[in-house]
């Protein structure tokens, strides 16, 4: 569907030039993204999981790659990410079952050993 590494390294980028050319937009963002670490009854799986079907149902692939990349490194199994999954479908019928694929696909690319 998508090469969801190079993607991923892509928006990065691109945020990076965002943040140099409107660092007030970019702090207030990062402000309030990174507020759910100080969350004291989910953990960081978890809330990265929500996130995910907040993104399928949303439709935003940045989302899904960056997302997908925080809950592949706080341990999130396939099978986990297949119950969030349901839980959007559930939410957002049709787009999100389209998404949730997107979503599968992007996590099967970025578990799985970066080729050369």
């Amino acid at each position: 569907m998508l090469g969801w590494r190079a993607y991923r390294k892509d928006v990065k980028a691109r945020v990076g030039d965002l943040a140099a050319a409107a660092p007030d937009a970019l702090k207030g963002y990062f402000a309030l993204s990174t507020s759910g670490e100080k969350a004291k009854h989910l953990d960081a799986k978890t809330r990265e999981l929500i996130s995910i079907a907040v993104a399928v149902t949303t439709r935003c692939d940045g989302c899904i790659a960056s997302h997908i990349e925080a809950a592949i490194q706080y341990g999130a199994t396939e099978e986990e990410l297949s119950e969030a999954l349901g839980v959007a479908i559930a939410m957002n019928a049709g787009a999100a079952l389209v998404y949730s694929a997107r979503a599968m696909d992007c996590f099967k690319e970025m578990s799985a050993p970066p080729s050369s």
